[in-house]
């Protein structure tokens, strides 16, 4: 899909998170149109910004269907809808980032299996659908692991550290599951995210790595270019790319891995849309994540991606919305709010970005 008048071209967002509404945004800036679907549309951070909204389960297969016709493009702001609906949705339109991507993504075994097979070292890791199967996973491993659900567990939710000796049916049963998966716990030095954009022809485009700092399970902090070493950083990069390839992608697509003492890169997880730890991007690259994702689906050539200077970003938390009065005030930093009414402690209210160093 080429056009030469970008006011002609609507992208649809299967979500209405801040995710979406920072591609609104971006979108608005080269004179695209959106038009969010989501159950809560209407009232969410990205339904106040887009040109339009429906207000439909995701399950509405005729809602969808008027919703495609509509657009000239579609694209899903997080994992958590239905693969399903890609099939659906691609006989209308472009679909972004594409069924196999959703649905790999949907699963931490399909991740990390298609992760191995592609001779990406990943941590050890065991299915886990029962308390049998924990504790003969555990008896195997004899160290201290952490164990997540499959699916729909994120910034810290759905998992529960395990250690020998505890009381394997409590921890099997706090997770409410019977599709878990048991990981190896890593001694890591540090956390590094690496993010890509591909194009319906196959082209790729690279952004500066991150170097992240989580808290309680949620990201607190990132920052950028990482301060890696070189060859770290070409291994996370050949990563995402051989990722991308293999979903057979079509939009962004960030790889989160362990960087362990020893100095080893160690896959973690995927996530086939706009991440967190790449917002600094929005003042920090000549293109930011959620432009280069317009640009793509809108089928307008890739944005350069270099990096100005050194940067920081910051989420903002529900328990930290006081500190927004300072937050203004301070020169160089570039407050985003997500335009939630309720501040709740851990909910991710915003996030600020700030220049470090040239």
């Amino acid at each position: 899909m080429t056009r030469t008048n970008p006011a002609s071209v609507t992208i649809g967002i299967l979500g209405s998170g801040q995710l979406g509404r920072m591609l609104a945004i971006a979108a608005a800036q080269l004179g695209l149109r959106t038009h969010v679907f989501a159950p809560d549309a209407d009232n969410s951070p990205a339904g106040d910004i887009a040109h339009r909204t429906t207000t439909a389960s995701y399950d509405d297969t005729a809602a969808l269907a008027t919703f495609a016709a509509d657009v000239d493009v579609i694209t899903s702001e997080f994992e958590n809808v239905p693969a399903t609906i890609m099939d659906l949705l691609a006989d209308i339109c472009p679909v972004s980032p594409g069924r196999i991507a959703l649905h790999t993504a949907q699963h931490r075994i399909r991740e990390k299996t298609l992760a191995r097979e592609l001779g990406i070292a990943t941590p050890k890791f065991w299915p886990i659908a029962s308390a049998s199967d924990l504790k003969a996973a555990m008896r195997g491993h004899g160290l201290p692991g952490i164990m997540k659900t499959c699916t729909l567990g994120y910034d810290g939710k759905g998992q529960v550290r395990i250690k020998p000796g505890d009381d394997m049916d409590a921890a099997f049963d706090s997770l409410g599951t019977d599709d878990a998966i048991l990981e190896e716990m890593v001694d890591f030095a540090a956390e590094a995210s690496f993010l890509l954009a591909r194009n319906a022809t196959g082209e790729i485009s690279h952004f500066p790595a991150s170097l992240n700092h989580h808290r309680n399970g949620i990201l607190a902090q990132s920052a950028a270019p990482a301060p890696l070493h070189d060859d770290i950083i070409a291994e996370g990069m050949n990563a995402v790319e051989k990722m991308a390839e293999a979903l057979e992608l079509f939009g962004l697509l960030a790889l989160e891995a362990f960087v362990t003492v020893d100095g080893k890169l160690l896959f973690n997880e995927i996530a086939p849309r706009p991440h967190n730890s790449f917002h600094w991007t929005i003042e920090g690259c000549a293109t930011s994540q959620f432009a280069q994702l317009a640009r793509l689906l809108a089928g307008m050539p890739f944005g350069a991606t270099h990096i100005y200077g050194n940067w920081q970003m910051d989420n903002l938390l529900g328990e930290d919305m006081w500190k927004l009065p300072e937050l203004f005030a301070s020169a160089g930093t570039h407050v985003h709010l997500y335009g939630k009414a309720d501040a709740k402690p851990g909910r991710k209210m915003g996030h600020t970005n700030r220049l470090l160093g040239s």
